[in-house]
Parts: structure tokens; C-alpha cells; sequence
């Protein structure tokens, strides 16, 4: 048939971009607009080869062969075809594997059964030499691209280079046009707003009471033990000390603040510029990395003020759900301060009432554990789970509730423009 196919080995053709523009062959130093490669693909094989284009087939590795946000993209998009192989760590290095049979088998397959007559290959493995010879046995002309060296020399294979029907080289003006090195110099997204009620906490010297407070609890648990006859508990003598916000080191005092201690602070430190939630006589508060300040006194269940704020899922209808997905494979990148930006900005935008945003943003820095559970869930889709134990790294949980937090104050504080005029 008179048409062309292109065959792209992704590790080959980002690599290569990676190493000419950033120095390292490393695809994390590249961003890469996907639509626009495509459509600089389609139109260059098509003039190159003189037809019309059948199909894109894009080869890539992934962890487990589960697509990656950038797969999920290319493969809505027109006459593109995702094929995944294995990415594994060795020694250090990600290497892919299978990715290389399935571009020969791809290759020889389609000059068997003459789907095409001609083929684009953006590869520079050794090992599809047999593939492209068997392909042009079938009358198939083979034509190899290659992307700039950075050295000026080659990065093919010479046996493969040497057998191709036609080469070209993708030049840096080519691949400039869709590819460009990351500014390592700045921070990839932007630091979330300034909140300076907890770090007011975890930086401040612990008052004398609250250390008096710590001494007595623990005397009290003694003679409470010797009126037993045992030892005292281990919850007894002093609360589990559990991790403080990470990089914020408290100051004045050694170790880590309890839990009550922290507690105690809080009551001696208001903060009159910002609304503080009700606390209710008794209750005592924890620390969570993952939740923040939680009221663990008073009544079994969820905190009213929490319970009544809805989840995304229950504001968005079955249309919405699938805008929502197809902006999700199209557009969101995956990066974890915009997954978190992506979901508070859905959430805000289909909020029935401007009470709950505003209840929200007195929770800082807790997000409501139902509301918490759902954007972990949702950042999950973007390949964010480590592997091991199919868990969100800690570092990544962070950026994506500063995300979070940072579009909640945007749209806080424009609520609030309107009132202050």
C-alpha cells in the first residue's frame, strides 16, 4: 500500500533530544510537548516519504509496563499507537527491556503483510539490523532518522546507518520546536503562600507551663501505676512523639515537641489576624504528617465542621467526570503540585456554597481526612506510587498539598477582595 509508518523507540528519540539540549541523556532535564513532536513526526515523514501517513507506533518503557501519564496522552491522540515494554533499575540506571523485540516484530510484520511502503525508523539500536533488512526483502523502503549528536559524532549504529534506504538527521532547529531543556537553576513549581501559624508553633520555645504541664502528667502516671501495684504504661508516662513538619526544626529546645505539648503552645500563641477553629474544652490534639492538627477528644466519628464539607466526588456529575478525564489524559502533566492544584481548583468550582471554601481554609494545614484520602487517590492515577509498597512518596505528598493549599488560597483571597473594597 502506498502510505508510510513511522516507528519511534521513545528512549532513543528523548534521550538523544535530553543529551543535545541538557548535556545528560537524563529525560527528566526535557520538557517535552507531545502534541506538537507528534504533528512535527506526521509532517516530516509524509514529506520525506512522499505519503500519507497510516500510523504512529511509539515505543517506551514504563515501570511495570503501567502507562505513564505521557503514554495516556499519546495514545488518545490521532493515528498514534502505544506499545510498552518493561523499565527496570539496575546498577543504578533505569534500562528498558522488550521494547526492542517489539519494534522488530512490528517492523517485520508490517513489510509482510505490505501494509505500507514505506517506513520511518527514529532508532539507533544494532539489534533492529535483521528487522529492517527482513523489511526491505518485502520491497519496504526503510528510512532511518537520526537526532544531532551533541559531540557531532554518531549516535546510531553504523551496521544500521549503512543498511537504511534513506537517512536523515533531526536537527536542534527541528527539535527545538517540541522539546526544551529544564531551568534547573529555579523550583519547578512555585512555593506555596505563607502560613505562619504552625511554624510560629514548632519554632517557639516551649512556655514553662507546658513543661510543668509534661512533669506532673508523668508524676501522676507513676502513683497511679504504684496504686495498681505495676509499672506504668507506656501511654501513661508521655504521648507517642510523632514526626514534626519536615525541614522546620524546632528552636529553644532539644528533641521534638509532644503532641500535648504542642497543644499547650498553640493555646498560649493566638493568632489574631486569622480566624483559629474551635477547640473544644478537652480535646486533644495530634500532629500528622498527613493530617495535621486532629481533635481527638469529644464525641466518636468525624468533627461536624469536617463532615459537612463534600467530597469531589459528590459534586460532580457523570459529564463532569468525563471532562475530567479527558483532561486529565490530555493536559495535566502529573507533576504533584499541579495534581494537587488540578483537584482543589475542581473542587472550589463545583462547591454549592462559598461557606465551605471559607470553613477550609480555617482548617490549615489539615486537610479533611475524607477530602485528603480522595486527592491521594485521584494524584495515584499519575504514575505517583512507588512501587514497593504501592505507596506516595512522602516528598511527593507534600508537594501535592501545597498544591492544594496553594489554589485554595488564590481563590481565598479573591473571595475576599470584593468584602475588603
Amino acid at each position: 500500500m502506498d502510505r508510510c509508518v513511522v516507528l519511534v523507540d521513545a528512549g532513543y528519540l528523548l534521550g538523544a533530544a535530553a543529551s543535545l539540549l541538557a548535556g545528560e541523556p537524563a529525560r527528566s532535564r526535557i520538557t517535552v510537548d507531545h502534541a506538537a513532536l507528534i504533528q512535527g513526526l506526521r509532517e516530516r515523514a509524509e514529506a520525506d516519504t512522499q505519503q500519507p501517513l497510516l500510523r504512529i507506533y511509539w515505543f517506551d518503557g514504563a515501570p511495570d509496563r503501567v502507562p505513564q501519564p505521557e503514554h495516556r496522552r499519546l495514545r488518545v491522540m490521532p493515528r498514534v499507537t502505544v506499545r510498552l515494554g518493561a523499565l527496570t533499575r539496575s546498577d543504578g540506571r533505569w534500562a528498558q527491556k522488550g521494547v526492542d523485540a517489539a519494534m522488530h516484530a512490528e517492523l517485520t510484520e508490517l513489510a509482510r503483510n505490505r501494509a505500507c511502503s514505506d517506513i520511518v525508523l527514529v532508532t539507533g539500536d544494532g539489534d533492529l539490523l535483521p528487522g529492517l533488512m527482513s523489511a526491505k526483502e518485502h520491497g519496504v523502503a526503510v528510512h532511518l532518522w537520526a537526532v544531532q549528536a551533541a559531540d557531532g559524532d554518531y549516535n546510531q549504529s553504523e551496521d544500521l546507518v549503512a543498511e537504511a534506504d534513506e537517512r536523515r538527521v533531526l536537527d536542534r532547529a527541528w527539535i527545538t520546536k517540541a522539546v526544551r531543556a529544564k531551568d534547573t537553576g529555579g523550583v519547578c513549581a512555585p512555593p506555596p503562600a505563607t502560613r505562619p501559624e504552625i511554624a510560629a508553633i514548632l519554632s517557639a520555645p516551649l512556655p514553662e507551663a507546658a513543661l510543668a504541664a509534661s512533669a506532673e502528667r508523668a508524676s501522676e502516671a507513676t502513683r497511679a501505676a504504684a496504686a495498681r501495684g505495676g509499672p506504668p504504661a507506656p501511654d501513661e508516662t508521655a504521648p507517642a512523639v510523632e514526626p514534626a513538619v519536615p525541614d522546620t526544626p524546632a528552636a529553644g529546645h532539644k528533641g521534638v515537641p509532644t503532641p500535648k505539648d504542642l497543644a499547650a503552645l498553640r493555646a498560649h500563641a493566638p493568632q489574631p489576624d486569622r480566624p483559629q477553629p474551635h477547640q473544644p474544652a478537652g480535646a486533644t490534639l495530634r500532629w500528622s504528617s498527613d493530617k495535621g492538627w486532629v481533635e481527638r477528644g469529644g464525641g466518636l466519628g468525624e468533627p461536624p465542621e469536617t463532615a459537612s464539607l463534600p467530597t469531589l466526588a459528590q459534586v460532580t456529575s457523570a459529564e463532569q467526570r468525563w471532562a475530567d478525564r479527558e483532561e486529565d489524559i490530555t493536559t495535566v502533566g502529573g507533576d504533584p503540585f499541579e495534581v494537587g492544584q488540578v483537584f482543589a481548583r475542581r473542587w472550589m468550582e463545583r462547591l454549592p456554597e462559598t461557606v465551605h471554601l471559607q470553613k477550609l481554609s480555617t482548617m490549615y494545614p489539615r486537610i479533611p481526612h475524607r477530602i485528603d484520602g480522595e486527592l491521594l487517590r485521584y494524584a495515584a492515577r499519575f504514575g505517583l506510587l512507588a512501587h514497593k509498597d504501592d505507596q506516595i512518596d512522602e516528598h511527593d505528598r507534600y508537594a501535592i498539598r501545597a498544591g492544594f493549599w496553594r489554589e485554595i488560597d488564590v481563590r481565598a483571597a479573591a473571595e475576599h477582595v470584593p468584602a475588603a473594597e
